[in-house]
C-alpha cells in the first residue's frame, strides 16, 4: 500500500510536536491522516470504532490517559474531545502531547476554538513528488528564497503519463487500484458524502441526484472562475425549477467543511498598485481523480479529446484544466511546508492572469501552468508583465510544463517539468 511513502506533512508534524502541545491534522477522507498521525503517536483512540467511542463517552478522561503523543482519531465523532484537549493543554503546555485528526467539522461545535492551544495542520492527497520522488527535483522553498539559481534536471514522463496520474489521483491507499475497481471506489466515496458525511456535518441531502449534478458542474468548472450561479445553472440545464440559492450554498459550504472543495483564492496584494484585480476564486476539488470520475473521464478519453463535459469544456481543454488542478494541488502542499500562501491573479479586464501566485514573507513567486513541452515568450508574457510591476518583490517566475527538461530561458524564467517540482 503506502507503508514506505514519505509524506511532506510528516516533517511539519515532527517539527511542530517538538515545540507545541496539540496538533490537529485536518483534511478530506482517505488522504492518510490516521496512518501519518499513528506513526508519531504512542497512544491511539480511534473514535470511529463504536466500542472505543462508547468507552470514551462513559469516561471522557480516558482521552488524556496514556503515553504521549496521544492520537484522538476522528475527534469530531465526540466533539467534547476538543475541549478536553484544550483544557489539558491549559493545565500543561508541554510539547508533543496530543494529535487530533478529523475529516469534517462536527455539527456540535466545541465550546472553545482552541486558539492558542491547538494548532491546525492541513493534509492533502499525495503529490507527484511523494508518489515519484526525484533526487534532481527543483525545490519550491529554494525558489521562494529569491536567489534565482540555475535549475536543471530531466524527466521521462510524457503527457500520457500525466493523464494517467490525473485519473489515478493521489489517495494513498488506492494507488495500486486502476480501471473499474478504482471507479467503484471513487463512486462509493462520492456517494458516502450525501449518505453519511453531510448528516455528520449537520445537513441532510434530500435530493442525492441533485447534489451529484452540482458536483459534476463544479468539476467541469475546474481551474476556472465561473460564478456559483453559473455552476447551478449548468447543473440544472433544461430544468425550469432551479434549486434555491440557499440549497446550493449549503452544498458549497458543507463540501468546503469536508475539504472536498479547494477554492483557490484571488490574490489581493497589500500596498501594491495592482488594485484592479478580480476577486473570484478558482475552482478545484480535493483530488483530480474525483473530478475526472465525476466527468466520466479516462486517460484515453482525455488524450483523444473524446470526454464531453458540461459548461462547454471537453477534450484537451479538460485535460489542461485537470493538469493545472494537479499542479495547484501539489503547490498547496509545498507552499504550506514553506510557510507560503497560494492564490491566483486575474486583472479586471481579463487581459492578464497568473495561474498560481505563491506569497511568502520575502515576496512572490509567480507560476504559469502550460499543457505542452515548448515554452515561448508568448507563454511568459504575463510573468514578464508582473515582474515589470513588482520589481524585486517578484522573487522568481516559473512555467510548469509537461516537457522533459528543467532550465531557465533567456529572460531568467524557470521552466520546470511538473514531475520535477518538490517542496
Amino acid at each position: 500500500m503506502f507503508e514506505n511513502q514519505h509524506r511532506v506533512v510528516e516533517d511539519e508534524l515532527r517539527e511542530l510536536l517538538a515545540v507545541l502541545p496539540a496538533i490537529s491534522i485536518e483534511g478530506a477522507r482517505a488522504v492518510g491522516k490516521t496512518w501519518t498521525a499513528s506513526r508519531h503517536a504512542n497512544t491511539v483512540y480511534e473514535l470511529d470504532d463504536p466500542d472505543t467511542l462508547d468507552r470514551v463517552r462513559t469516561d471522557p478522561r480516558l482521552l488524556i490517559e496514556g503515553e504521549p503523543p496521544i492520537l484522538i482519531d476522528e475527534w469530531q465523532r465526540y466533539p467534547a474531545s476538543w475541549d478536553i484537549v484544550r483544557r489539558a493543554v491549559d493545565a500543561d503546555f508541554g510539547a508533543g502531547r496530543f494529535i487530533l485528526t478529523g475529516s469534517t467539522r462536527p455539527e456540535t461545535r466545541p465550546t472553545h476554538s482552541g486558539a492558542g492551544r491547538i494548532v491546525t495542520l492541513r493534509m492533502w492527497t499525495t503529490t507527484l513528488a511523494e508518489r515519484r520522488p526525484r533526487p534532481d527535483a527543483v525545490s519550491l522553498r529554494e525558489l521562494l528564497n529569491g536567489d534565482v539559481d540555475p535549475v536543471d534536471g530531466r524527466t521521462d514522463l510524457t503527457l500520457e503519463d500525466y493523464a494517467t496520474e490525473i485519473i489515478a489521483g493521489g489517495f494513498p491507499g488506492w494507488r495500486h487500484v486502476t480501471g473499474r475497481p478504482l471507479a467503484l471506489l471513487l463512486d462509493g466515496y462520492l456517494h458516502r458524502l450525501a449518505e453519511h458525511d453531510f448528516p455528520l456535518a449537520g445537513h441532510r441531502v434530500r435530493n442525492v441526484a441533485a447534489l451529484r449534478r452540482w458536483l459534476i458542474a463544479y468539476a467541469a468548472a475546474t481551474a476556472g472562475t465561473a460564478s456559483y450561479e453559473t455552476i447551478r445553472d449548468a447543473a440544472t440545464s433544461g430544468e425550469g425549477d432551479k434549486p434555491a440559492k440557499t440549497t446550493t450554498i449549503a452544498y458549497r459550504d458543507t463540501l468546503e467543511a469536508m475539504w472536498l472543495l479547494e477554492p483557490q483564492p484571488a490574490w489581493l496584494p497589500a500596498g501594491s498598485h495592482l488594485t484592479r484585480l478580480k476577486r473570484s476564486p478558482k475552482h478545484h476539488l480535493a483530488d483530480t481523480a474525483l473530478a475526472a470520475r465525476l466527468l466520466n473521464a479516462t486517460a484515453g478519453s482525455l488524450m483523444s479529446g473524446s470526454t464531453s463535459a458540461p459548461a462547454g469544456r471537453s477534450g484537451t481543454g479538460l485535460l489542461g484544466a485537470l493538469f493545472e488542478s494537479m499542479i495547484v494541488h501539489d503547490m498547496r502542499v509545498y507552499a504550506q511546508a514553506a510557510g507560503a500562501r497560494i492564490s491566483h491573479m486575474r486583472t479586471w479586464n481579463d487581459q492578464r492572469e497568473i495561474d498560481i501566485v505563491l506569497e511568502a514573507e520575502g515576496g512572490v513567486v509567480a507560476v504559469e501552468v502550460k499543457l505542452g513541452t515548448e515554452v515561448t515568450r508568448h507563454d511568459t508574457r504575463h510573468l514578464r508583465w508582473l515582474r515589470d510591476r513588482l520589481g524585486p518583490a517578484l522573487l522568481d517566475a516559473v512555467v510548469v510544463t509537461t516537457g522533459a527538461d528543467a532550465y531557465r530561458d533567456p529572460d531568467g524564467i524557470a521552466v520546470i517539468p511538473a514531475a520535477l517540482l518538490a517542496p
